[in-house]
């Protein structure tokens, strides 16, 4: 069952209904503002046989969280995505301490002050260690490298990773691409369903060498976006990335299903998929070119709901 919008009036009806009660086993909580609101922990402990929980961009609170902590009856809280500022303290500790290891997809995007965002990635690094789904922003460079740790970390199960740079055109949002180009492809498992990497894309020799490092893994769906730059070089950009994904993926047949989109302004881009004769010329190895919107997973919901087979 799927409980959306902002108050959670339909949650308390769960309890009082005896077929949700004996029958509830998935709750897909998206988008509620469970600040101030009580009694939960009663609500859950009659639903006789919940087994998974996925929070979807709600708003948290602490007494929220110590409800959840409190429970008795044993269920498994599988993901948590986040749009908004999380206190980070003893209570978020708590809560992934009791359910860090049944938690496979975890993904934030949000503007954090450093301290909040190094804590919540150590306390998932710590604790969490079954991810299968990582879906990153990256807003300093700072934060950089735990999100490369907890990428390696969690690289046994990971199966779908998202990283995505900050569109903002600065030489920090170069550097941190860069950064992310030149250590990732090395630290990847031998395969991955889905790989979407949104970046500024400055230095040809970045993109080169994250396709050598990853020369080993098999991406079903790959996507990359390149970020507008004003640069008079877009262009030289654009074909660049595509000649080195010839070289190492094309010629090597390395995904299954491939999107890229350049971005030359806001409304200006260049979809891959548009370029009909560069779309043959993939057929030929096998691999299928598709829209960049078709291929991107960009609704948490819809993918979590397709997941759980609602």
């Amino acid at each position: 069952m799927t409980l959306q919008g902002y108050f959670c009036f339909p949650l308390y009806q769960l309890s009082s209904n005896h077929n949700h009660s004996n029958t509830l086993n998935t709750i897909i909580l998206f988008n509620i503002n469970f600040k101030g609101i009580t009694n939960l922990d009663k609500v859950f402990e009659q639903l006789n046989v919940l087994e998974s929980v996925h929070i979807i961009y709600c708003i948290l609170d602490t007494d929220f969280i110590r409800q959840i902590v409190n429970l008795t009856k044993p269920f498994k809280l599988k993901s948590i995505f986040l749009d908004r500022k999380l206190q980070i303290n003893e209570s978020l500790q708590l809560l992934l301490q009791k359910y860090g290891d049944y938690l496979e997809n975890f993904g934030y995007r949000f503007d954090s002050d450093l301290f909040s965002e190094q804590r919540l990635l150590e306390l998932i690094i710590k604790y969490c260690k079954n991810i299968k789904f990582l879906d990153l922003f990256v807003l300093n460079n700072w934060i950089i490298y735990q999100l490369l740790n907890l990428t390696e970390d969690a690289k046994q199960n990971l199966n779908y990773l998202s990283i995505n740079v900050i569109n903002t055109i600065s030489s920090s949002a170069i550097e941190f691409s860069s950064t992310i180009l030149r250590n990732l492809g090395q630290i990847l498992p031998f395969k991955l369903e889905y790989l979407n990497l949104a970046l500024i894309i400055k230095y040809m020799d970045d993109f080169e060498i994250f396709l050598k490092n990853s020369q080993n893994t098999f991406i079903k769906k790959l996507l990359i976006t390149n970020w507008k730059m004003n640069d008079e070089k877009c262009q030289v950009i654009h074909d660049s990335i595509l000649f080195y994904t010839k070289e190492y993926i094309m010629k090597k047949k390395r995904v299954k299903y491939l999107a890229i989109v350049n971005y030359f302004s806001n409304t200006v881009n260049n979809d891959l998929f548009s370029f009909k004769d560069e779309v043959k010329e993939f057929e030929l190895y096998n691999i299928k070119i598709q829209k960049y919107k078709d291929l991107v997973i960009d609704n948490k919901l819809n993918f979590i709901e397709e997941l759980e087979d609602f």
